[in-house]
Parts: structure tokens; sequence; C-alpha cells
């Protein structure tokens, strides 16, 4: 958390560098008591307060534990890794998961964290109650039928409403998934991708600009039966090879790919041919939160658009057209995942089942024009940018996107009449301050 005046003039930054914020004072609450009592603070100091969380948001939308069947109360800060693990030790599981663990609970709900799946929808559908530390440094329990109106409003509230301080989730048995990663030619799977959606428990792709193949992702849910079928499941892959593709060839190896590419852009498109080329197939068994993330730890810029499922494919059509135009090669693949339709007022699924495609660049090559261009063509669709990527929309743009939109803001005026937890994103994102 930072409150904005002390002489710690320490500089934050995002994990992709791509916002910074130096605040005039800094806070490390360690239980709801202390959030409330530096809210409180601030106030009297006149400032304004943000939970920072992680810094996985590529945005600036943070710059300036009990147990009953099958629901698990966990402290916002906690991370996701630290979660996944407590989770199975208690015999539990988050029912979908993103590829990243590194953010907090709080961050990744309230920026619209998801995963893959179109019968899912993102992390904050897993959510049962929330208690937030409002701007007079009260405390609010929400959940559907208790203050349901601010429920609906903070389950993916982009820290606008108060700062979370624990997050009461419901959780499944634990699962294993049964992994089958694979190239497949772009082409075959875009003719196929409402039957893969369909007949997958998690699905997604990679397409690399440039190559003619994806890297296609196919997770389901392995029970019982299969085993007592005979069904043949491969074991988990082995440490040593673990380690050999996630560490070595994904990270490592990809990572020197890129600093080449930043080195000479004229050999970007061969270079990401050739990581096209490269894909690898593979097939195992594991913990369903250790077959869900992925170490990511090449850096990178990014933007993400939830857009109608059905449209997905006009999308890709017009990136393939799009980027062999750009004057600055791209090096980064792009990703694509489904998610069921939910009800929460500002989640990127709102009443509709949706695709996400999310476009990526390396770390330090340009990137504002292919960002732009993306951002044209998901217009023509109705897509929605992801709360925590990089987008220009405003609150004019905006409010068509999301039919409650504002009965967010009105929510956000009555329980934080003075914006105390505003900031330059969220005026942007949501308009003037009031009713």
């Amino acid at each position: 958390m930072r409150t904005q005046a002390s002489p710690d003039r320490r500089v934050w930054r995002n994990w992709a560098g791509t916002a910074a914020a130096t605040p005039a004072r800094w806070g490390r609450p360690r239980d709801e008591a202390e959030i409330s009592a530096a809210v409180k603070d601030a106030a009297a100091a006149g400032l304004t307060v943000r939970a920072l969380g992680s810094g996985h948001s590529f945005t600036a939308a943070a710059a300036t534990s009990g147990v009953a069947p099958g629901l698990v109360t966990a402290r916002s800060g906690t991370t996701l890794r630290a979660l996944n693990v407590e989770l199975a030790a208690l015999g539990l599981a988050m029912a979908n998961l993103g590829d990243i663990d590194a953010q907090t609970l709080a961050g990744a709900l309230s920026t619209g964290t998801h995963g893959t799946g179109a019968r899912l929808g993102g992390l904050a559908t897993q959510v049962e109650a929330l208690e937030l530390v409002l701007a007079d440094g009260s405390v609010a329990t929400c959940s559907a039928s208790s203050r349901p109106e601010l429920f609906n409003a903070a389950r993916v509230g982009l820290g606008a409403l108060g700062v979370i301080s624990t997050v009461t989730l419901r959780c499944v048995p634990p699962f294993t998934l049964l992994a089958d990663e694979r190239p497949v030619p772009v082409d075959e799977v875009l003719e196929r991708f409402d039957e893969l959606a369909a007949a997958n428990d998690h699905f997604e792709f990679y397409w690399f600009p440039y190559g003619r193949k994806a890297l296609v992702k196919r997770n389901n849910r392995l029970d019982g039966r299969d085993r007592a079928a005979g069904t043949p499941v491969p074991p988990a892959l082995p440490a040593w090879r673990r380690f050999w593709e996630f560490e070595v060839m994904e990270n490592a190896g990809f990572g020197a790919l890129c600093r080449l590419g930043r080195a000479s852009p004229r050999l970007i498109p061969a270079l990401n041919r050739f990581s096209s080329s490269a894909l690898s197939t593979r097939t195992y068994t594991d913990a369903s939160y250790r077959v869900f993330v992925t170490p990511r730890r090449v850096r990178f810029a990014e933007s993400e658009y939830a857009v109608p499922r059905e449209s997905v494919g006009h999308v890709i059509a017009e990136l393939r057209r799009a980027v062999p135009r750009l004057a600055d090669p791209v090096m980064f693949p792009v990703e694509v995942r489904v998610a069921a339709a939910d009800d929460i007022w500002l989640s990127t699924g709102y009443g509709r089942e949706s695709a996400y495609v999310a476009i990526h660049q390396y770390t330090g090559l340009p990137f504002q024009a292919y960002f732009d261009r993306f951002e044209s063509i998901v217009a023509e669709v109705g897509g929605r940018p992801h709360w925590g990527k990089l987008h220009s929309l405003d609150a004019g743009r905006l409010r068509p996107l999301y039919p409650r939109f504002d009965e967010f803001r009105r929510v956000r005026a009555t329980v934080d009449p003075e914006d105390r937890f505003g900031n330059a994103y969220l005026a942007r994102v949501f308009g003037a301050h009031d009713l």
C-alpha cells in the first residue's frame, strides 16, 4: 500500500516497467486494523491511497484463514502462488487460474484476471464474499446477499472502492489435469476454434505472427473413471525435463532470441518464424495449479482485449494482415483464450461468451503502433480491454461497452465521495468523480 509526507521517496515501478510512481508515504499494514489506520491517516493528511499488490499490472492502476466446506477466507495480499500451496495442503483447489501466480489475490481479482475455459469465468467468479476498508476507515463485508451492489462492483473494482482486506473463495476438491501441448497450423486452429473451445475443459493457443503454426494447449480434468477404465495416463514431467522445457527453452532460450532481435530488429521476422518452427509436443499430467501456471521470466509489454467469441477469427485475420506492414517487427507471440459469460459489472466477460486476444512486445522494442492497430481492430467488434494491461480507452469509450458502468460509478461515489482511492488512471477510465 502507498499513501500520498515522509522523507522516503523510493520510486515504485511495475513488473513490465510501463508504469512508475513516487509515493509521498509508504505503508505495510499487517492486518485489517492497520489498513484502516493507514486510510484514516491518509484522509487526515489529505492524501490518496492505493494498494500496490505485486505490480504485475501493465497499467498505472496501482500507481500513486478460515475454512468451511469449499469456502476459504484468505488475506488479500496473499500471492496466488502461496494460496495454491495452502489450498493443496487443505485438500482444495481453485477451479481455474491464469498462467501467472505472482499476483496478490486482491490485485488479480481487482483487474479482472482470468484463465481459459469455455465453461468457466474469470477468477472473480470464484469469490463468495469480500471485506473492504472503506474511505472512512470502516470495514464493509459484502456478498451476493449482503450489500450485493457493493459486491457486484468490488469483485472487479480496480481498487477504486476501498482496500480489500480479505477474500472468501468458493474452492473445489483438488484435481489433476492432463496437459496436451502441440504445434498445429494456425489456419486449422482457427477453422476448428469453436470445436476446440467446446471439447476441452481449458483451451488456448499461442501464435507467432510471422509463423504458420500455433502452439495449442488443451488441459482436461482427470477423475477416477479415467483410471478405472484403463485409460492410459501419462506421468508428470520429470524434474529435468520440466527445467529444460520451461526454464531453458521457454525462458533462457527465447530470452536470448529476443535480445538478439532487439539488437538487430531486421532479424525479428526470421527469429519469430524459427520460434514457430521449433515448437514441440508434450503430454503430461500434474496437479491443476502446476499445469495452469508457467514461469514467465522474459519481460514484455502487453495489451489484451476480450471480444465476442464469434469474432475471434476476424480479429486474428486482421492481425495477420497488419503485422507484416508494421515499421517495427513483432517478436512475441499472440495468446488466445476463452471464458464463459458472467454477471460481474466490470468484468470483461459481462453478459457474453468471450475470446481473449493478448498481444505482446519484448521489453525495449517499439510497440505503440502495433498496440494502436490492435485497438482499432478490436474496436470493430466491441472489444473490452483487460483492466490491468495497456490500453488507451477513457470513460467515454468504456461506458457503452459496459451496461452497468454508471451503476459502478454511483457505488464508487457513495463509498468514496472524496476520491480517496483515486489516481490518474481511474480518472481516465471512470471520468469525473461525481454522482
